[in-house]
């Protein structure tokens, strides 16, 4: 028994081989200054993108215009026809009394006459009766009705494009969130100079603050160069066109009440339950402030402060 367990030790260092071991490499760790490269890089990404989203609503608005104008159009033509098609009636009547095959008939009975219309002997045939004007009507009416069809297509096509690219913006964003917040996690100083995305009024109330970062607290004071903590709030969205009152209280009913998780960078942050502080929310649980007496505009964690709850203006 001894003796075999001799030899399974000694035959054990010849039965694993160094050269069979698989030793895993996980893949090295992005320094913080590609980190910071790649949440500009796909901060540019989505400014394009997001341009891009902006041409096609213009481009959508002007179809769905093209498509109204068109539609209009064909109506007037419509009933220009009405009282035409009252005579064709009649003379399809007699037509059919007298045992003719008239395209009359399919005009007036037919529950498409566009499809009639569009017919080259229908239109051979009015022309022979010297009908000029009605000629004239029905072709103004099938450019009408091609015209709106082409627009109302056009339209259908620039909403589906609208649509892609709004998908590729979101999967941008949430990659942007994801690098940002490994890069904030890692240097939290980062995210005072990385881009504010987003095309809102949030958005852009969220960038004017920003831009006061270290400028002082001063009890009462709503900008531009020094804030307390609703007055930066207060200054920041009014430089968007929204008018905010100098008092938390009354900022906490300015807007659509949010979840922490619902958060989204410009809405405010509130605290405690007397609601006696706030911020705007920056994103990765952190927010711009004016703290108090004695400290200056900056970004800080959210944590440390009971939560009351979040308000999105825009």
């Amino acid at each position: 028994m001894l003796a075999g367990a001799l030899v399974a030790l000694s035959a054990a260092p010849h039965a694993i081989s160094p050269h069979t071991i698989a030793v895993a490499h996980a893949d090295p760790e992005p320094s913080t200054k590609e980190l910071r490269a790649k949440a500009l890089k796909l901060a540019d990404d989505l400014e394009r993108l997001t341009e891009q989203y902006n041409g096609l609503k213009v481009k959508l608005a002007q179809s769905q215009r093209a498509a109204k104008v068109a539609t209009e159009n064909a109506e007037r033509q419509e009933k220009s026809l009405q009282g035409i098609r009252e005579k064709v009636g009649a003379l399809a009547a007699t037509s059919y009394m007298q045992g003719g095959s008239d395209p009359a008939v399919s005009f007036v009975a037919s529950q498409d006459p566009q499809a009639v219309l569009d017919q080259a002997a229908t239109l051979n045939y009015f022309a022979k009766q010297d009908s000029t004007k009605v000629l004239g009507l029905m072709q103004a009416m099938q450019a009408a009705q091609r015209a709106r069809k082409a627009a109302e297509a056009r339209a259908q096509q620039v909403k589906q494009l609208r649509t892609e690219l709004d998908s590729q913006r979101k999967k941008v964003t949430d990659t942007y969130e994801k690098v940002r917040g490994k890069l904030v996690d890692r240097d939290p100083s980062q995210l005072a100079s990385l881009p504010v995305i987003g095309t809102g009024k949030a958005a852009q109330a969220l960038r004017y603050a920003m831009g006061k970062i270290g400028r002082p607290y001063v009890w009462g004071a709503a900008g531009p160069t020094s804030f307390d903590c609703s007055g930066l709030t207060m200054w920041a969205y009014k430089q968007v066109g929204i008018n905010l009152p100098h008092y938390t209280g009354s900022q906490w009913n300015a807007g659509t009440h949010v979840s922490r998780s619902e958060l989204q960078p410009g809405d405010l942050v509130f605290f405690y339950s007397d609601l006696h502080h706030m911020g705007i929310y920056v994103g990765g649980g952190k927010m711009l402030h004016a703290p108090h007496t004695g400290d200056v505009v900056k970004i800080a964690s959210m944590s440390g402060r009971p939560f009351a709850g979040g308000v999105r203006v825009a």
